[in-house]
């Protein structure tokens, strides 16, 4: 029973942790709380579908949580930009994975959760970064956030477009299945689409 509750109580650090980092990234960007609470949301649910338990869903929970936490160490003009990126503006972007596995590795109980932000922008055909690697190289945990990370970035509103409506979107992760997504969570989040959509659409709106 002890170590039950030992246990209960270090999660409950790990997400004070994680909402003071989220806090912190929100005062440079106010977009990214929002966004990361939606995509943990969603990266639980398909998780949950695909049977994942225990150890393994809270990581991934709270990896979905941190996945833009390496934003801190991006300049906030780019962050901010009301437009389309420039070129070099794009690479240090692209540098947020790599900074996130750095400030979580700081804590070696966090290595586990480190290594699923590091690879979140990975894709099934290998055209991701930072490592560009492909198919199962890529951690479960990992390609979960990704999908879901570029389902709320879809559907989400941008300063240079609109937002995808859902059916759009649901199009476009189709258009994608084994391309830049896991075949198996596109799926698997086929099932969890109708409730995705009320639930999120409403918030959005609101």
């Amino acid at each position: 029973m002890l170590s039950w509750i030992c246990g209960r109580e270090l999660y409950g650090i790990y997400h004070d942790i994680i909402e003071c980092l989220t806090a912190a990234l929100e005062v440079k960007n106010p977009y990214c709380k929002a966004h990361s609470v939606r995509v943990a949301d969603m990266s639980l649910d398909l998780a949950r579908r695909i049977g994942i338990k225990g150890a393994e869903l809270e990581n991934i929970h709270m990896a979905a949580h941190l996945h833009d936490i390496g934003k801190i160490g991006v300049p906030e003009q780019i962050l901010r930009k009301p437009g389309r990126l420039l070129p070099h503006e794009w690479a240090v972007i692209q540098r947020h994975p790599e900074i996130g596995f750095n400030i979580l590795t700081k804590s070696r109980r966090l290595s586990s959760i480190a290594r699923l932000v590091l690879y979140h922008h990975e894709r099934w055909d290998g055209k991701g970064y930072p490592a560009g690697l492909k198919g199962e190289a890529i951690p479960l945990g990992s390609r979960i956030i990704a999908l879901c990370d570029a389902i709320d970035a879809m559907t989400s509103e941008r300063p240079y477009r609109p937002a995808f409506t859902w059916h759009h979107c649901w199009e476009e992760v189709v258009a994608n299945k084994a391309i830049q997504f896991d075949a198996v969570l596109v799926e698997a989040a086929e099932a969890l689409w109708p409730m995705w959509e009320e639930k999120w659409s409403a918030e959005k709106a609101g």
